[in-house]
């Protein structure tokens, strides 16, 4: 099974999906970690930080709702381990070069009939502040690996491929993304239609990656299942000066002793277990 992407290809569309990308007894193992990171943010209650590892959990009448748990690399060494895969470094060095940092390590889940929709948007809104991201459109890849199947059904993503092309196309940042469904309206208004969008078919295992300016989003889960998603995105080191090192030279680099200033801006100040 190939596990690389066609440059070419990649720059024309804004994403890709490579099939099988880890094995279904890796993704067996992979699901049992996230598993467990979910435990801890159910025992939690509600939304809890300790530096940059950020467990995003909705309160609810019947239970607390994990939906996103940010950096779980950092306590988790099976998830860091997944992280610097050598296949990731395989796949990254023809589209980003072989000295790559990280800046999203993140998981997702999305409980049957819960309320986890992603509008329409383009990851590039998250890259603040802006001096420090450049040249989005060709330096940074993000990368999601299912954990369970990834379809329509499941809340799975839906792609307007090759909207990267018209940069930041001023989607509405006034409201988060999380919570919020997918209107056509929002699309129309960008001169984009969502008769264009496709819908994302993944199996366990098989990784999508996709362009900081593609415009996507997600609906209900409606299956019978619960839908996990694996996020890692990186970025050519020269063009970012946030992030946690991930490959130099197309070898793993391990976290150090201290974090690196990801996104969370008060994390010199306020780098202690806390509540949110």
């Amino acid at each position: 099974m190939s596990r690389v992407v066609d440059p070419e290809a990649w720059h024309r569309d804004g994403y890709a999906v490579v099939r099988q990308f880890f094995t279904p007894q890796e993704v067996a193992s992979i699901g049992d970690e996230i598993d467990a990171v979910h435990a801890e943010g159910i025992a939690h209650g509600r939304s809890f930080r300790h530096g940059n590892l950020f467990y995003n959990v909705a309160p609810r009448e019947h239970g607390p709702v994990v939906q996103m748990v940010q950096w779980p690399a950092y306590h988790r060494p099976a998830l860091d381990a997944v992280r610097l895969d050598p296949r990731f470094a395989a796949l990254l060095e023809p589209l980003i070069g072989r000295d790559v940092k990280q800046i999203i390590n993140q998981i997702h889940w999305k409980a049957p009939g819960a309320a986890g929709d992603f509008a329409w948007h383009q990851d590039s809104r998250f890259r603040l502040p802006v001096e420090c991201y450049r040249n989005l459109g060709t330096s940074y890849v993000q990368t999601g690996l299912a954990i369970d199947p990834h379809k329509p059904e499941s809340g799975g993503m839906a792609f307007v491929p090759r909207s990267h092309l018209h940069g930041d196309l001023d989607l509405d940042t006034s409201a988060d993304v999380l919570g919020r469904t997918m209107q056509d309206a929002a699309l129309e208004r960008v001169g984009l239609s969502a008769t264009d969008a496709i819908q994302l078919d993944l199996e366990p295992g098989d990784l999508a990656l996709w362009n900081p300016y593609l415009v996507h989003g997600s609906g209900t889960n409606r299956s019978g299942h619960q839908r996990r998603f694996y996020i890692n995105g990186y970025v050519r080191a020269m063009d970012c000066d946030r992030g946690e090192w991930a490959f130099r030279a197309g070898h793993p680099v391990a976290l150090g002793r201290e974090p690196a200033m990801v996104h969370y801006e008060a994390l010199r100040e306020r780098d202690g277990p806390h509540y949110v």
